[in-house]
């Protein structure tokens, strides 16, 4: 076939599994869709809660799009404001982060799967 067609809300949800429930869901989509080379995830961040864990990539660029809420995103050491549809490309190396406002962040992220490519980095936020 051609094609594959799914909700990305029936997509199994590894934050709920991993016990990062109440704070997000987080629903990768790229072997449901049965895609090769392309990344796909959703990402739903409750109220004033962190998206887990901040990260970097060695090789992959991504692109966040906000679909719906407000927040912020740490981009290495610079935090920026986010809104509905603003899409934001980040380099392979830079490390992300993402906060939910009051009533929380809907992301889709877009990007080369590369297996093995992730690096999760710890206390990337300083409060």
């Amino acid at each position: 076939m051609s094609y594959v067609r799914k909700n990305l809300r029936q997509v199994e949800d590894l934050a709920a599994k991993h016990g990062f429930g109440e704070m997000q869901e987080a629903r990768f989509a790229r072997e449901a869709l049965e895609a090769e080379d392309t990344g796909l995830a959703y990402h739903v961040v409750r109220p004033g809660m962190r998206l887990v864990p901040d990260h970097r990539h060695n090789q992959a660029e991504e692109i966040y799009v906000v679909l719906s809420g407000e927040g912020r995103a740490k981009l290495d050491d610079e935090v920026i404001e986010l809104g509905v549809m603003d899409a934001i490309r980040i380099a392979p190396p830079v490390v992300r982060g993402f906060e939910a406002g009051p009533s929380g962040l809907e992301l889709l992220v877009f990007g080369p799967h590369r297996a093995g490519d992730a690096e999760p980095v710890q206390d990337h936020w300083a409060d």
